[in-house]
């Protein structure tokens, strides 16, 4: 909400912004389940092929910050983003954001 203010003794108006009430609306902040799904696959599929954050940075073409804070899911990144980090990934698009697959053979082996 905004309000326009006239100062007494001042040849000027003050404009001043007030903050309105977002309790109950979501915090545009927040992870999502996508975010959170990209951001463990890219991870699983970095540490896996024994890859630092900083190669595959310069790999994509992109800041090794924004590498960080996209494996920790605070990243909303555009598909081209997407495109680039699996290629220096070495792995499809899709393998990115794809869920896992819980194969019941393998956790009945380990249960055993």
């Amino acid at each position: 909400m905004f309000a326009l203010y006239l100062k007494p003794n001042l040849k000027c108006v003050v404009f001043v912004a007030t903050r309105r009430n977002t309790s109950g609306m979501p915090n545009p902040t927040q992870k999502c389940d996508a975010q959170r799904l990209f951001a463990a696959n890219m991870r699983r599929i970095r540490k896996a092929k024994e890859l630092t954050q900083e190669r595959v940075a310069e790999a994509a073409d992109l800041h090794p910050n924004y590498i960080s804070s996209a494996e920790r899911g605070e990243r909303n990144i555009s598909i081209c983003n997407i495109e680039r980090i699996a290629k220096a990934l070495g792995v499809t698009m899709a393998e990115l954001v794809a869920a896992p697959v819980h194969d019941a053979s393998a956790a009945e082996k380990a249960s055993d």
